[in-house]
């Protein structure tokens, strides 16, 4: 069997499972299949291809320079494939399509969803799939072709990323209309000391630029709540819990019906980020993604 037609088969398959939960047995629940069955076809690509493709490590397994080079081209053959299905379909227009996006929990929360409902209007026959992931998370989702887009803050360039649209986004104080601090249009962080205030984890960079803002002033705050979910945030504020970080695009439609306040922060480094809209670099993207990264390019600049 010539070496190219084994890179086609059902190994390709429980190799790439096998990369991405690090684990044979793993890999193995996930495919319905038995470990012993997982660990023959790697070993038969790897006697194929002559060369190992993961190493092993007592915690798991990880791709060797050749499995990784292997994932990346069985990676693009699937979203080759995905692509003929796409362009097929869209002969007839978008009446049908299927869009992946991964995002960071503030655009997941409000901001997706809207845009989503919007373009389903214009598009009844479009679906999506919206996975809520840390900065770095939706950064790999899309990298490994586990999602057609990213959205996300960024403070650096990426390998192997297309930023299909990119804007600042300083990070704001979000509150209730009638909080003290309400009546300025920005704060900074001695004015925001005194109040409780609602962060979440250490992983996102809104939480990052603020720490380290804070410890350039030599402020310490004690979180009210701290949580990974950004919905539980902006309820803790619209009960009146007190204060919290983000960013404008994530909370735009509830300051829009007056429900909550926004006031910059002036201190140095608030807004060393900014929105990435992502996609995989040199990937032609399927109609309808095409389309709803388009949709999104309009609907994220502030107005």
């Amino acid at each position: 069997m010539r070496t190219s037609q084994h890179l086609q088969d059902t190994a390709i398959r429980y190799f790439l499972e096998v990369v991405r939960s690090g684990s044979v047995s793993e890999a193995a629940l996930r495919l319905n299949v038995s470990a012993s069955a997982v660990s023959r076809q790697i070993a038969s690509l790897e006697e194929v291809l002559q060369t190992p493709l993961f190493e092993r490590r007592p915690r798991g397994m990880v791709a060797s320079a050749a499995g990784e080079l292997l994932a990346h081209h069985a990676r693009r053959h699937a979203l080759e494939a995905e692509q003929v299905v796409s362009d097929i379909q869209a002969l007839h227009g978008l009446r049908r399509g299927h869009v992946r996006v991964v995002a960071s929990a503030g655009f997941a929360f409000e901001f997706l969803p809207h845009a989503m409902a919007t373009f389903r209007n214009q598009h009844p026959g479009m679906r999506f799939q919206l996975t809520a992931a840390s900065p770095a998370e939706v950064t790999h989702a899309v990298r490994n072709g586990d999602a057609d887009i990213g959205l996300t803050y960024s403070r650096a360039a990426v390998r192997d990323i297309d930023v299909q649209h990119r804007q600042n986004s300083p990070v704001i104080a979000i509150m209730p209309p009638d909080h003290p601090l309400a009546r300025f249009a920005s704060v900074t962080l001695a004015q925001m000391h005194p109040y409780p205030i609602a962060l979440l984890d250490e992983g996102n960079t809104a939480r990052q630029l603020f720490d380290i803002a804070c410890g350039q002033r030599g402020l310490e705050f004690e979180p009210a709540l701290e949580s990974s979910q950004f919905d539980a945030l902006v309820r803790f504020v619209l009960h009146g819990g007190g204060l919290t970080l983000g960013g404008e695009v994530t909370v735009r439609e509830y300051v829009r019906r007056g429900q909550l306040h926004t006031a910059a922060i002036r201190e140095r480094g608030m807004n060393a980020r900014s929105i990435e809209l992502q996609t995989l670099t040199g990937r032609q993207l399927p109609q309808g993604v095409k389309a709803f990264v388009e949709h999104l390019r309009v609907l994220l600049p502030a107005r």
